[in-house]
């Protein structure tokens, strides 16, 4: 392999700090997830989801046994793999490592924007459609008492992923 192609390569699995946030974040939301449907049910009150049939074959397959089952066990693992890879994938592609991010989340300028209009317009409004889609989606779900609405889900992916495509165009931009 010549040395541009190894370097392709290498650029190729290198990770990169926007999807090991992404990854961080879905993993504590499969976690949470998965706590909500032990607890009280997922599905509806007294309804558990079971992951495996949900993932798989797209069917929302329910139970009202309310202890710990192997699909809960499956998913809330899934959870903590996915964030333990945006740990380390953060760790590996940042000087300062995943506690660096961390620390410096309140001075992103996603949630500088939702106080302050100095970085522009669009990036204000970019920070409030994720907000109101997050926000959109619990408020939802605990007032229903469903966490696995297609139909809110498909609200909630729009607005968060118009919202983040908004703040990419506007880094892009500077």
């Amino acid at each position: 392999m010549s040395k541009d192609d190894s370097e392709w390569m290498n650029a190729l699995l290198r990770p990169s700090s926007p999807l090991s946030a992404g990854a961080i974040f879905i993993g504590l939301w499969v976690l949470f997830l998965t706590t909500v449907n032990i607890v009280s049910g997922a599905y509806s009150p007294g309804h558990k989801v079971l992951w495996i049939d949900f993932l798989t074959d797209g069917i929302s397959t329910n139970t009202e046994e309310m202890g710990l089952v192997l699909d809960d066990a499956v998913f809330g693992t899934l959870g903590v793999a996915i964030l333990a890879a945006g740990i380390v994938g953060m760790g590996k592609s940042r000087e300062d490592g995943f506690a660096g991010w961390f620390r410096e989340l309140p001075h992103d300028p996603i949630f500088t924007s939702l106080l302050s209009s100095k970085d522009g317009f669009a990036r204000t409004l970019a920070s409030w459609m994720i907000l109101a889609g997050l926000a959109f989606y619990l408020v939802w779900s605990a007032l229903n008492t469903t966490w696995v609405d297609p139909g809110v889900y498909s609200v909630t992916i729009a607005l968060v992923a118009f919202g983040f495509g908004l703040h990419m165009l506007q880094a892009s931009e500077s």
